[in-house]
């Protein structure tokens, strides 16, 4: 059960480690694009392509739906991006339902961990499988796999790198439980004592930069939100998305939210403690560009 691009890459891994995959349950298609034809989940174009038997219920509680799955048999079902299940689906099958997390639970339940784990500037990251039950992201821990948050990370490289971590974990995890070799550690345990953060839906007023927080704080925003949903600020009225910045961090008596520019090669933004260098940036209504040839357009 999946339906982004990160829930493809544990499908073929499973696929390639022999499991046998009875059925996938992925989104309906939708109208996507200015002439609003359907498209299709990747989850569904990679499942159609390998000749699988694919579902997608409009509601998880259609009593239709519940007949098909459970004429698929399933002995076990995997959660890889997807919507929050009913019980009436998770409890289905008599070895469970398992659920990829692209955070090291507990840590960072919810909807976004990959942006929120670079928003709030942390080093490490991780993928972690567990049993569903019935609070979102708080079942039973089975395994996990760390991977380091290098500073150039954005959340599109984190994603790519825990999409491919996850999947390796995951055939782990489906062998495990197909062999009986496996533990399971309840969250409150590792929760004891430490101070939770969380990942919730992320929102267009958490993409507006304030350049009134330090410098190393809007540079894990812009780092955090891109490729998408993109950090933005404002420049002659206009929405500005950025998708790349260094940060510089110095003295200056430039107000916050103003910036300095050469006209040519750079263009900076001011933060109490020092500077946020555009490099990779959207103005509303042009193309993504390069901050050189975004300056020859623009008279500022």
């Amino acid at each position: 059960m999946g339906t982004p691009e990160f829930a493809v890459a544990s499908l073929e891994a499973l696929l390639e480690a022999g499991c046998d995959i009875v059925g996938v349950v992925t989104a309906p298609d939708k109208p996507a694009g200015r002439g609003q034809k359907l498209s299709e989940s990747a989850v569904k174009q990679y499942a159609v392509s390998k000749g699988l038997p694919v579902l997608q219920p409009v509601k998880l509680k259609d009593p239709e739906f519940i007949e098909q799955l459970r004429e698929l048999k399933p002995d076990l079902q995997v959660v890889v991006a997807f919507r929050m299940l009913p019980e009436v689906v998770w409890n289905m099958p008599p070895l469970g339902t398992i659920n990829l997390h692209a955070s090291l639970l507990p840590q960072y339940r919810g909807a976004a961990p990959i942006n929120w784990a670079i928003i709030n500037g942390e080093k490490e990251s991780g993928v972690t499988t567990f049993f569903l039950k019935h609070e979102i992201d708080t079942g039973n821990i089975l395994f996990t796999e760390k991977v380091t948050i290098y500073e150039n990370f954005n959340a599109g490289s984190l994603h790519d790198k825990l999409m491919d971590k996850g999947a390796g974990l995951l055939v782990k995890t489906v062998k495990a439980i197909e062999s009986g070799r496996y533990t399971e550690q309840p969250q409150e345990k590792i929760a004891e004592g430490t101070e939770l953060k969380h990942a919730p839906k992320i929102f267009k007023e958490d993409c507006k930069i304030d350049w009134n927080q330090p410098t190393e704080k809007v540079h894990n925003l812009i780092r955090g939100l891109s490729p998408y949903p993109t950090a933005f600020t404002e420049l002659n009225g206009k929405i500005l998305k950025i998708f790349e910045a260094e940060k510089e961090i110095k003295k200056h008596d430039i107000t916050p939210g103003n910036f300095i520019t050469d006209h040519k090669t750079y263009l900076k933004f001011a933060c109490p403690n020092g500077l946020i260098n555009l490099k990779d940036i959207q103005l509303e209504g042009k193309k993504r560009m390069g901050i050189e040839e975004f300056l020859r357009g623009i008279r500022l």
